[in-house]
């Protein structure tokens, strides 16, 4: 009997420790992606642009969401100007980065050719139900091209937060059941609007417009900066920092985010505003030194290479410390210098080209 009480005993407690391990299917995580000006329009507004990260919510269309099944990556959902009319899209998150289903098919480099190959590949098998009349993009206007291969033209931050299902569950009611047709407008209806209402459904009341030093509108460093303010407070949010690189070969790097001011003062538009307005001028600059530069990115993010993303899609381990934006999980890299050795190895280029965006983003700031 005592034998029998004894065993009774162990199981009991191996079944507790095994079940202490087993992550709460009530928690999720979300990432807000702030993603880096480029190209001709990256130069005439640096803001660059925003995007959220599901890991548990998936895209049964571009434009239908759904949770996400076992196995499957998550979904990227922000809003664009020309797409098919619609207010916003959602996409799987490999294909939203590298235009494959796999990150096993992301190529070792690209050029010009091989990224339009993608993207018309993954167009044609997957987004034929945005429409076949779809604008593709240009220098100027974007197009269907900025839902695929984000990753080949600029690089991201991701910062990652805690979810539950039930803030989830109730965003995809919310998103499904609304008349999804275009509001978008550049000043009071643009991409970070979007990530603020939808970030106000889970952290009410936290994201607001500002006047200084963005003029009225919401911008990605603005939104961004928010969250980090909100994360210092609210340490049970878990925000964690994330670089996802830029892969090279088809264009330069990209540019880091700026606010209106900083738009306005590091930019060719500094020469017309002191001709036009001198005292106007003086004011955006001394907004500029004074709000305009938000400290956001740790010194050494983990750098996020396309075989290391399970870092951003898994659930956070629950003994991780919410606090440390540069904090280690298992496979994430410790520090940008190290991304080809520990990342994908056939990026044999990245090392070098970030290094320098690197240093010539601190010789922007300095």
């Amino acid at each position: 009997m005592q034998s029998l009480r004894q065993r009774f005993i162990i199981l009991a407690l191996i079944a507790s420790a095994a079940l202490t391990f087993i992550p709460s299917s009530a928690r999720a995580q979300a990432a807000l992606l702030m993603e880096e000006p480029y190209g001709f329009f990256g130069a005439l507004n640096p803001t660059g642009h925003t995007a959220i990260y599901f890991a548990r919510i998936c895209a049964e269309t571009p434009v239908k969401l759904r949770r996400c099944e076992p196995g499957e990556s998550g979904s990227v959902i922000s809003r664009y100007q020309g797409i098919a009319g619609y207010d916003w899209v959602a996409m799987p998150l490999i294909p939203y980065l590298y235009s494959v289903k796999n990150t096993s098919e992301v190529p070792q480099r690209v050029n010009p050719t091989i990224v339009r190959n993608l993207r018309s590949r993954y167009h044609e098998e997957h987004l034929g139900g945005l429409g076949e009349e779809v604008f593709a993009g240009n220098l100027v206007r974007g197009g269907w091209t900025q839902l695929v291969g984000v990753a080949y033209e600029r690089r991201i931050y991701a910062f990652r937060f805690e979810t539950s299902e039930a803030q989830d569950n109730a965003l995809i009611e919310q998103l499904n059941a609304h008349d999804n047709r275009s509001r978008f407008n550049l000043i009071y209806s643009n991409c970070a609007d979007f990530a603020r209402s939808v970030l106000n459904s889970y952290f009410p009341s936290t994201f607001r417009r500002n006047l200084f030093p963005d003029a009225g509108m919401t911008t990605p460093k603005q939104i961004t900066y928010k969250l980090v303010r909100y994360s210092e407070k609210h340490r049970e949010s878990g925000l964690t920092v994330y670089e996802i690189p830029q892969l090279p070969g088809l264009r330069r790097m990209s540019r880091s985010n700026k606010s209106v001011a900083a738009s306005l003062v590091t930019t060719g538009y500094a020469v017309p505003l002191v001709l036009m307005n001198p005292y106007l001028a003086g004011g955006i600059f001394v907004d500029y030194l004074v709000r305009g530069r938000y400290p956001l990115i740790p010194e050494h993010p983990p750098g996020l290479t396309p075989d290391r993303l399970y870092s951003l899609t898994s659930p956070a381990p629950a003994t991780q410390n919410p606090d440390s934006a540069s904090a280690q999980v298992p496979g994430a890299v410790a520090n940008t210098s190290g991304l080809v050795t520990a990342g994908v190895a056939a990026n044999s280029g990245l090392k070098e080209i970030v290094d320098n965006h690197e240093r010539k983003d601190t010789a922007e700031l300095q």
